[in-house]
């Protein structure tokens, strides 16, 4: 049987979702305790692969188990037994085709950017120390949903199949007077990439690039021609969806 949980997670002592050879990551800690529960390895495999340093406040796994799981139970050790910057909110029965990375018909990141000394953003936002115009940068975003080949904000070498994507959102709110937020939506995305696009759109909220000149970054498919990528602790993996159609449909299924 096949299990989704629903977690989240402070990104900053984990070297990302993967499980890593010689580094702590949110997978292995999920993985030992379902160890500890059923007395043998059990993997499990996530929505994504967020990086070193990266938050999500949700992220979404799967596993397997011969038996029937009482969710509830599973949600509560899940809770009693990992570190306190990681949290299940839910485990819920999935129909066997089902896959946490494959199945995910949307993604949407939050990037945070603070433009005045707060010790309390800190860990969970970016400092920034020039001023941007933020509606010029969000000229440029809208730039984003005309295309899908977004090869220029990719890591270089990440061997991708394929450097598509589809943004359905991509815009800068304000969330204070030195406070931003920027809002991405996808089908799916490339390793760095939200960070790297956060790092070109500064560049044009510092007028070192037009909007125009945003654009040709992106027809160019070139990493070298993209700004910087962002520091890690700004990044929120936020919401992940999925269609009804991979969660049974018998009640007693789905609170099980």
């Amino acid at each position: 049987m096949r299990y989704f949980i629903y977690l989240a997670y402070d990104g900053t002592s984990y070297h990302g979702w993967q499980r890593q050879p010689n580094a702590i990551s949110v997978q292995e800690e999920l993985e030992k305790v379902l160890r500890l529960l059923y007395s043998r390895y059990v993997p499990i495999v996530g929505a994504g692969r967020t990086d070193t340093g990266v938050h999500a406040r949700l992220m979404v796994a799967h596993f397997d188990v011969e038996e029937p799981a009482d969710c509830t139970f599973l949600t509560f050790k899940f809770n009693c037994l990992l570190p306190p910057d990681i949290s299940v909110s839910r485990v819920v029965p999935v129909l066997p085709e089902a896959n946490a990375r494959f199945s995910a018909t949307a993604r949407t990141y939050h990037y945070y950017l603070y433009l005045q000394k707060d010790p309390f953003l800190r860990p969970y936002a970016c400092r920034y120390y020039y001023p941007l115009d933020f509606t010029v940068m969000n000229e440029a975003a809208a730039l984003l949903m005309k295309h899908t080949d977004f090869g220029c904000f990719c890591k270089s070498h990440s061997n991708n199949k394929t450097n598509i994507c589809h943004i359905s959102e991509a815009l800068w709110t304000p969330l204070g007077p030195f406070q931003w937020q920027f809002r991405i939506t996808a089908d799916r995305f490339l390793r760095n990439m939200v960070r790297a696009i956060v790092g070109t759109l500064i560049d044009v909220g510092r007028h070192r690039l037009t909007p125009a000149q945003f654009e040709d970054v992106i027809l160019s498919g070139d990493r070298s021609a993209s700004g910087e990528s962002m520091p890690a602790c700004g990044l929120f993996l936020e919401n992940i969806v999925y269609p009804d159609s991979i969660f049974p449909q018998n009640p007693e299924e789905r609170e099980r």
